[in-house]
Parts: structure tokens; C-alpha cells; sequence
């Protein structure tokens, strides 16, 4: 076609590239978009090396590829995104401007739990500003008390599955919409009733792997649903091992299960799945020691934390390496029954159980990106030691 200037022009204009097509933009959580984008048909007289996306409130990325991710956004204020294109001599036109998103702040929430001294489960959903430290806020109610079950997410929206519904094991599956605060809503059912499964997700994808079925064995199934859409679970695969109580945490494309029990000991191993690929489970390599796990990660690295009051270890990984956990730090509050959720740059431990056999409401903090113990938070709104729900808008998959 006719070249013609127009946009960012290098050496020669004319021999620019045709600017990306189709340009789109998801997230927005935490101030991180991402922007994907056709290349174009036309790379001009050099072939395309490079992608630049720009948001109208002045921030801006490069990449090889699609899609690109944009951070930085300040929270609240909405803003558009274009793309383009870049070659030896210069850099396109402008693409069409994408739809308009406002950033939202990264919450987590923790939902449900059992209070030990009243002797039974609650339905209270907790919530938190990940880049804040501050004390637990209501979000709303889950539609029956519980504990104990497999938690996952979207950036839109929080799943709760199987878990023990005040007394007994459900294949209930529930799930709240973050920017709603409310009581949980009917998501589907699991392939059959069991409790202490365990979920990862990445932003389409939840997976959860393991569990106890209700008066029966341990299980090795994995099960996955695609967030977006309400329905029962689906076959993935199957774990190395029959095995309930495993830490879990994702990239936006590797899920790891770490730990758990397998009817008779705790173990040490790690193992991973690609998320978007059905399939059995894969070696990845060991924690430092047998002790049970919660898990979080952000796009790179995962962290596992000791659920056992008296272990105050924390482990990490590479996702994208498989390998042997690394010492990160130790928890301040080491406790048992403990849940996590992370964001991008933060990871969360709440509740439990500590070593005066004492119920707490604790939250924790580490920064995934730094070695080091954890800080304290602030509170979940109460005591609760009995294996609270952990979800955030903002984690690792996600990125």
C-alpha cells in the first residue's frame, strides 16, 4: 500500500510499518494493563522489530509480541491505550484507541473459617487493600458457613469450591464478584463431594487438584472451570499422588501444588501443570522440609509458607524453573490453619492457629520480590483458626 506519515517517524517515514490492529486492553487491577494487538500485514520495507503501547494519561511500554503490559495507571482514573508498530526505519502511525478502563486497587479477601471457641463455621468474607497495611473490612457473606475448602480467581472474580459447609463436605462451588459486595452466588459443582481440595488460577482458568472424598479416600484428580462462565467442573488430569492439603500458586501459565498429606505423612514435593493444557501433574522438585503449605506467587516467583504452629518457614521457587524450594524468611506469627493470597508485589498469610494453641487474626505481609521475614499487616475483622478461604483480584496468574 501507499506509505504515508503520521505517528512517531524515524529515518524514512515512508518505509515505517502500517500500525497493530485489533488493539484491546484487559486488567487494570493493581494499575497493570495488558494490551494485545494484531501485528500488521504491512512491516513496510523492514520487517517489524518491536511494539510500543501508550495509555492517554502518559505511561507506556514496549515489547516484541503481543500482548504488552502497561503499568503504573493511577487507580481510579480511566484511561485508553494505542499501539504501534516499529521497524529499521521508523515507527508507525497510530492504532485506534481501545476501549476506556479505570485501574482498580488490588484487594484480597479471605472468606469463611471455624471459630474454634463458638464451634462452628462463619460465613464472613474479609477484605484487604494489598498495597495498604490496615485491619480487615466486611465485604459481605458467603451463602452458607464454611471451611476448609479451595479458593481461586480472576481479576473480576473470587471462587470458593468444595469446601466443608458448617459440619459437612459439599461439591458445592460459590463465587462473588469483587466489584460487588454481597453474599456469594451458586457457581456449579465439583465431579463429586469432597473437602480439602486445593485451587490455582490464572486469569481464565481456575484448577483445583486434590482432597479428601466425604467419608472416603484421599484423591489425586484435578478438576478445572472456566471463570467467566457458571457450569460443574471438568476432568484435567491427575496429580502424582493421592493427596489433600496442598499449597498451591500460578503464573498467568504454570500451576504448582506443593506439599500436603497423603493419608499417612506430609510431604515434601512440589509438582505443576500448565494451566490452559489438560494433563497429569509433573515432578518440579522439593520444599526444604516436610511441613505443611499455603501458597502465593506473583507472575515469577512463588512462596510457600509453614501451615504448622510450629514452623515458621517460608520456601520459593521460580515458576518457570523447576527446581528445589529456597529459603525466602520466616513468619513472625508461625501458625497452623493459616490461609494466603497475594498480589503482584505483596503475598498475604492470615488466621490461624499459634504455637499457644490460641486462635489469631493476624495478617502478615512479605514482598515477593525480596528475601526477608514477614511484617505485620493489620487484622482480619475476627479470630478465626480453622482454614479461612484466600482469593485476591491481583495475583500472580493474572500478570
Amino acid at each position: 500500500m501507499v506509505r504515508r506519515n503520521g505517528g512517531f517517524i524515524g529515518t524514512d517515514g515512508l518505509d515505517a510499518p502500517d500500525p497493530p490492529t485489533g488493539v484491546a486492553v484487559s486488567g487494570g487491577v493493581d494499575g497493570v494493563a495488558s494490551i494485545s494487538f494484531t501485528a500488521p500485514t504491512d512491516a513496510g520495507t523492514s520487517s517489524v522489530t518491536g511494539f510500543v503501547a501508550t495509555s492517554s494519561t502518559g505511561f507506556g511500554a514496549t515489547g516484541t509480541s503481543s500482548p504488552i503490559s502497561v503499568s503504573g495507571l493511577a487507580v481510579g482514573t480511566a484511561v485508553t491505550f494505542r499501539a504501534y508498530a516499529v521497524n529499521a526505519y521508523g515507527t508507525s502511525a497510530a492504532s485506534d484507541a481501545t476501549d476506556s478502563i479505570t485501574p482498580a486497587a488490588a484487594i484480597a479477601i479471605f472468606a469463611g473459617g471455624e471459630n474454634y471457641v463458638d464451634g462452628g463455621s462463619t460465613t464472613v468474607i474479609d477484605e484487604i487493600t494489598i498495597a495498604t497495611t490496615a485491619n480487615a473490612t466486611d465485604f459481605g457473606d458467603l451463602s452458607e458457613a464454611a471451611q476448609s475448602g479451595a479458593s481461586a480467581s480472576s481479576s473480576t472474580r473470587a471462587l470458593f469450591a468444595a469446601a466443608e459447609w458448617a459440619s459437612y463436605s459439599k461439591n458445592t462451588i460459590e463465587f462473588i464478584t469483587y466489584a460487588s459486595k454481597g453474599t456469594s452466588s451458586d457457581f456449579g459443582d465439583m465431579l463429586d463431594t469432597h473437602g480439602q481440595t486445593s485451587g490455582l488460577s490464572n486469569s481464565t482458568r481456575a484448577v483445583f487438584g486434590g482432597g479428601k472424598k466425604s467419608g472416603g479416600s484421599d484423591q489425586n484428580v484435578m478438576q478445572y472451570v472456566t471463570i467467566a462462565s457458571t457450569g460443574n467442573t471438568t476432568d484435567f488430569g491427575n496429580l502424582i499422588t493421592v493427596i489433600r492439603n496442598l499449597g498451591s500458586a500460578a503464573s498467568s501459565t504454570r500451576g504448582l501444588y506443593a506439599g500436603g498429606y497423603n493419608g499417612s505423612d506430609y510431604v515434601n514435593q512440589i509438582q505443576y501443570i500448565t494451566i490452559a493444557s489438560t494433563g497429569n501433574a509433573t515432578d518440579f522438585g522439593d520444599l526444604q522440609s516436610v511441613t505443611p503449605r499455603r501458597g502465593a506467587s506473583n507472575s515469577t516467583r512463588a512462596v510457600f509458607f509453614a501451615r504448622d504452629k510450629t514452623s515458621s518457614i517460608i520456601d520459593y521457587v521460580t515458576i518457570a524453573s523447576t527446581g528445589n524450594g529456597s529459603d525466602f524468611g520466616d513468619m513472625s506469627v508461625p501458625c497452623s490453619s493459616n490461609t494466603t493470597a497475594s498480589g503482584t508485589t505483596r503475598a498475604m498469610v492470615a488466621g490461624g492457629e499459634n504455637s499457644s494453641n490460641a486462635m489469631i487474626k493476624d495478617i502478615q505481609y512479605v514482598t515477593i520480590g525480596t528475601l526477608g521475614n514477614t511484617a505485620d499487616f493489620g487484622d482480619l475483622q475476627n479470630f478465626f483458626s480453622g482454614a479461612k478461604m484466600g482469593a485476591s483480584n491481583g495475583h500472580g496468574g493474572l500478570a
